[in-house]
């Protein structure tokens, strides 16, 4: 037998007893068919104040200017800037999760990469609210694109890497965009052919005509791969982009070379952090502990504890880097971070990304619920003070100290940040309302594979192991007819 398969024996992606095509789709569109549960109000409800409280910053600060915010003549840049590379770095584990792992054939991605492909689009919508908000005239937002011959003299200086960053975040969201709904379109079929009257022609129209022909399936399965290619080398390159932001100036702390292989690790590291909060949430909330495991959560946990110890080397690194440069500045910038004003930031930070990712060394940490689900809340806690650390403490004490000053956030700073997650999980409470949040169709691919592995285990073991009865038991009763031809064909593949 093959490790494949005798991977998926060992640890299957979905468990339960008696587990059906017809009990899968039962089971994930219940918070499509049914109405919402009480929790769904009351998240919803949270959710949508935290909105509310967001569009009243938001309007307040274009209507005042961003004087409205702490920002003052040394520090331009703070919690904008900060969220904004904080929400671009969140979004980066959908389009890892459904690419990257689509490419490497990893399947336990297949019950998880709905809802990560919807948080990585909730995501780039919030940071692309801070893109347009700290311009300070957003009316003119337009001007960051290039549109020859319109506006005389005006044209954009390619040399900025704003400019990169509205380039590369357009088009990550644009792919991510597409190949979220394309991943959609059986599912949404699906719900098409359950519906009916008025509900049946919206989703009619939006799944694009799919009949589930083998046509229609291989079409489906090249444009996924083509959509995957294209956006893998995304992964690496917007948050790439995102850190010249910093590393093209001459600021002290900033003008270094690790940054961009620095900010992806810590990209991918908050967004599956983000990606196993929401999870957890979304399978205590929906009942959907067949489909998301144990298994997953303990996958997605080893991924944060990797990236988490790479990003504690980076801040090594730089430490190290600091002191062998000889560069007065480079060391006085990271001894400020350690020992100025804003130290509690900077053990906040290191606290969170260092040293809490490494209890996921131990595996009855890494597989319970309850300690993941606070563990993955410290690490986007932590990431944002990453990001504080970075931007304030590099900025508030410059190369003269008649310009040093304290950066302390308004009402205003608070508000668009706070608003800004109630935005986000607006959003995604309302996706889960009107599509499926884990892949009906790549979820029976599991099914289908997973008790063919059982079946042939049946027949080369001889129906001996209790834990095989116990995994397969009623999957297999589907494929009685299939033959030892097509097994052996589904475990060559």
């Amino acid at each position: 037998m093959s490790s494949h398969n005798e991977s998926i024996i060992r640890q299957p992606l979905v468990t339960g007893e008696n587990i059906t095509y017809a009990k899968v789709t039962d089971d994930i569109l219940v918070s499509v068919e049914n109405k919402p549960n009480k929790a769904w109000w009351i998240g919803f409800t949270v959710a949508a104040l935290g909105a509310l409280l967001w569009v009243v910053c938001v309007g307040y600060t274009f209507w005042t200017g961003i004087g409205a915010w702490g920002l003052n003549k040394t520090v331009g840049w703070a919690w904008d800037i900060t969220t904004f590379v904080w929400w671009v770095g969140i979004g980066h584990a959908g389009t890892l999760i459904s690419a990257v792992l689509l490419l490497f054939r990893q399947n336990w991605r297949n019950s998880i990469n709905r809802s990560a492909e919807a948080m990585t689009i909730f995501a780039v919508l919030c940071a692309a609210t801070y893109v347009v908000a700290h311009m300070g005239r957003p009316w003119l937002a337009y001007w960051i694109f290039p549109i020859p011959n319109q506006f005389g003299s005006l044209w954009v200086n390619f040399n900025s890497p704003l400019v990169w960053d509205a380039f590369a975040i357009s088009t990550y969201f644009t792919v991510s965009l597409v190949f979220w709904y394309v991943g959609l379109l059986p599912d949404i079929a699906t719900i098409r052919d359950r519906a009916t009257g008025f509900t049946r022609k919206i989703y009619s129209i939006f799944s694009l005509g799919w009949n589930g022909s083998v046509k229609t399936w291989q079409r489906f399965e090249i444009v996924a791969l083509i959509l995957a290619g294209l956006a893998t080398p995304l992964v690496l390159s917007v948050h790439t982009i995102v850190s010249m932001d910093f590393a093209t100036s001459v600021i002290p702390g900033w003008h270094t070379t690790i940054f961009p292989p620095y900010f992806v690790a810590g990209a991918i590291f908050s967004g599956f952090a983000m990606v196993q909060t929401l999870l957890l949430i979304m399978r205590k909330v929906l009942g959907l502990e067949n489909y998301i495991t144990k298994f997953h959560i303990e996958a997605m946990n080893i991924v944060i504890l990797i990236t988490g110890s790479i990003v504690g080397v980076a801040y090594l690194t730089e430490l190290f880097i600091a002191w062998y440069s000889g560069s007065e500045y480079e060391l006085y910038a990271f001894t400020n971070r350690i020992s100025g004003p804003y130290w509690w930031a900077y053990w906040a930070m290191m606290t969170c990304n260092v040293i809490s990712p490494q209890l996921f060394w131990f595996k009855k940490i890494r597989t319970s619920i309850q300690i993941s689900w606070v563990l993955s809340i410290v690490v986007n806690i932590g990431m944002w003070f990453e990001r504080f650390v970075i931007i304030v403490t590099s900025l508030h004490r410059d190369y003269l100290p008649s310009s040093w000053v304290m950066f302390y956030p308004t009402w205003v700073d608070v508000g668009i940040f706070v608003g800004s997650i109630g935005v986000f999980f607006t959003l995604f409470l309302l996706f889960v309302r009107v599509l499926p949040p884990v892949a009906i169709a790549e979820v029976k691919m599991i099914l289908k594979a997973q008790s063919l592995a059982g079946k042939k285990a049946f027949i080369k073991e001889g129906n001996q192991d209790p834990s095989h009865v116990e995994h397969f038991k009623g999957t297999l009763e589907m494929y009685d007819s299939v033959s030892q031809r097509e097994i052996d064909e589904i475990e060559a593949k």
